[in-house]
């Protein structure tokens, strides 16, 4: 087994592919995989049926995911960074427990698409509860049908579909509700041209023909994908907007993809008022991303909500 040494150390990815397993428990990945130039099996990543079909079997293999599926041309995500997020905020909780691990953990995942991965991951790995939010009907309605095709997620998840498309924590967050942590990630690109010309870049860097004609691996709708202002933009509102719920949640956290970002990011924390905030670099392969957390909570509070529902 080769080590990748780049993800996190309880992520089971943290490997090479192992295809012929991969192929048992999902018997729609087998025609796409094949040997590559290095004698080694693979599949064409940059063929949306087959990286489709890998997700399934990824799922099935590792989160005992069996009846899992997405719309035509919406986000299907590459699931070994995702689960990073899950492992790291994972650890942010632990430290904030004394290195103990928390009960009855309640996350609220802002955005959780048709695919519905980190609520997946969250309760397959470490037995959470989830909540997952999307301004759009048809992700709802997709995560929805997951969950029902699946025992393990039935009595874990539920899905809100946020009626504003302005508001990411008004109307969400029910009167006598908490939750130990929110995740979030955010719309990348800053308009529906950038989207696209990331897309492009992303399949013929992955075809390595310059020429191929686009074809969207990952997928993606407009709301999974861009937002006036980009990924800078969101997040400030989403810090902003995490105010009005400070006291309902421990750890507010974000993905952050643009370093460049981050600085703004620092600032809108410091208008807010944070009380604490962290950030936690992730790497996958030459790819670098972080989360970001921050929590309005004193000391005294982070005492008490511990005492009260983590012990």
């Amino acid at each position: 087994m080769i080590k990748t040494k780049t993800l996190h150390p309880r992520n089971p990815h943290n490997s090479v592919y192992d295809f012929e397993a991969l192929c048992k428990s999902e018997a729609s990945l087998t025609p796409f995989v094949h040997k590559n130039k290095y004698d080694n099996l693979s599949i064409d990543f940059s063929n949306p049926s087959a990286v489709l079909a890998l997700n399934k079997a990824l799922l099935s293999h590792f989160y005992n995911i069996k009846n899992w599926s997405i719309p035509k041309g919406y986000l299907c995500p590459p699931i070994p960074g995702r689960a990073d997020y899950l492992h790291y905020i994972t650890d942010v909780l632990y430290q904030s427990n004394g290195g103990q691990k928390p009960k009855d953990i309640y996350a609220l995942d802002i955005g959780t698409g048709a695919n519905l991965i980190y609520p997946i991951v969250g309760v397959s790995v470490y037995d959470y509860h989830f909540v997952g939010s999307d301004i759009d009907p048809i992700s709802i309605a997709s995560a929805q049908k997951t969950i029902a095709n699946n025992p393990l997620l039935k009595e874990k998840v539920t899905c809100r579909l946020q009626q504003r498309p302005d508001a990411i924590f008004t109307g969400l967050i029910q009167k006598n509700e908490t939750f130990d942590f929110t995740m979030c990630n955010p719309p990348f690109h800053a308009s529906a041209e950038e989207a696209n010309a990331g897309s492009l870049r992303k399949v013929r860097n992955l075809s390595r023909d310059k020429n191929k004609k686009k074809t969207l691996n990952f997928g993606g709708k407009a709301n999974e994908l861009w937002c006036e202002g980009g990924e800078s933009a969101f997040i400030k509102k989403m810090i902003e907007q995490s105010k009005i719920a400070e006291k309902k949640v421990f750890w507010f956290s974000t993905l952050v993809s643009k370093k460049e970002n981050l600085t703004n990011i620092y600032k809108t924390l410091k208008r807010a008022n944070a009380i604490q905030v962290q950030t936690i670099e992730m790497q996958q392969g030459q790819k670098i991303t972080r989360i970001v957390v921050w929590t309005f909570l004193t000391k005294k509070e982070q005492k008490e909500w511990r005492e009260c529902r983590w012990q």
